[in-house]
């Protein structure tokens, strides 16, 4: 019991549930967990509910460990800790599914295999894959995912996947273990940041259909967070994530892509921006050689602008990282 492999392999499986405000649906979770899986940990956020005590008194499951966090430090922190202690205790495989009832169990193989079979580093759900399901999903979340979809394909740079704000994911603890983990977002942007992190290390990431499925949850994803702290954190690792691919990792013909790009139209804007104001300003017609100039500039610096995103659409990690890269058993 709790393990799945190929080619007669043994692989340890495990799953960790942050275990916040999910009274009312942990044991019905916990008793959905297949017997794929050898380890369960339940990560008592500091829940003002004490689901860690709930679990330990009505769950008999031997397999479920409960693993408890004195301060509150959002999803993302209690992943973590469920990470750590899975590649401490030896799994090879690690799964993340939420204890409100809203992810299915029995779907963890699909999640699981590619990384099994080595097609995969990262497997993230993707509620969006059957358009006749999406109309279970409350428009304004349906907005908010699509924005942050968007969003997300620039700055982390996994142009092939959707539906970011996924919390249903599994990854090769080898990757997990070279996380850094201290770094990575421990709230509402954890999902994303996680994305942006697994490209720095060039890891393949996969996406797992699955039906969009919601009960009497509220969701914590707010639209107003959408274009205040997501939009400024997107552009925050947008831009670090061009840095580090293209200027200090690597310098490929992308690179001088992207410069001519910034140059082009930064000049072409001031250019034409300084002339159409100084010919206000005289109330006189701008030249047409001038307007022209400014044209160029402008329709060049966009030509070299997409040229880049080409490049940097073609080049998402496709090589499996985590078959070659050695595990910590101690992650930062």
């Amino acid at each position: 019991m709790g393990n799945l492999g190929t080619g007669g392999e043994s692989q340890v499986i495990a799953v960790v549930i942050p275990s916040y405000r999910v009274v009312r649906h942990i044991q019905e979770v916990l008793a959905a967990v297949g017997p794929e899986v050898a380890l369960i940990y339940c990560v008592d956020d500091a829940c003002p509910e004490h689901s860690g005590d709930f679990i330990e008194a009505h769950v008999t499951d031997p397999r479920v460990r409960v693993l408890r966090h004195e301060k509150n430090q959002g999803v993302g922190g209690a992943v973590m800790t469920g990470y750590r202690q899975a590649i401490r205790d030896g799994a090879a495989v690690v799964v993340k599914i939420d204890g409100d009832g809203q992810m299915d169990p029995s779907l963890l193989p699909h999640f699981v295999g590619p990384i099994l079979r080595g097609e995969a580093d990262y497997t993230k759900g993707n509620r969006f894959w059957d358009l006749r399901n999406i109309g279970q999903m409350p428009p304004l979340r349906r907005l908010g995912n699509l924005g942050l979809s968007f969003m997300a394909k620039a700055s982390t740079g996994y142009w092939d996947i959707f539906d970011p704000t996924n919390g249903y994911t599994a990854i090769s603890a080898p990757v997990a273990s070279h996380l850094p983990m201290s770094q990575i977002s421990h709230r509402y942007f954890f999902e994303t940041d996680m994305l942006f992190r697994l490209n720095a290390m060039r890891a393949v990431v996969v996406d797992v259909p699955m039906d969009a499925k919601y009960g009497d949850e509220e969701s914590g994803l707010k639209i107003s967070r959408i274009f205040s702290e997501f939009f400024t954190k997107h552009a925050k690792n947008l831009g670090k994530r061009i840095i580090y691919n293209y200027f200090l990792r690597d310098l490929s013909i992308a690179s001088i892509e992207l410069v001519a790009a910034i140059g082009l139209l930064g000049i072409g804007f001031v250019f034409g921006a300084w002339h159409w104001w100084a010919s206000l300003q005289r109330n006189v017609l701008t030249p047409l050689g001038t307007i022209m100039i400014a044209t160029i500039l402008l329709v060049s610096g966009l030509q070299f602008l997409l040229a880049f995103l080409g490049y940097d659409i073609a080049s998402v990690p496709k090589r499996v990282l985590h078959r070659s890269l050695p595990a910590r058993r101690n992650p930062s």
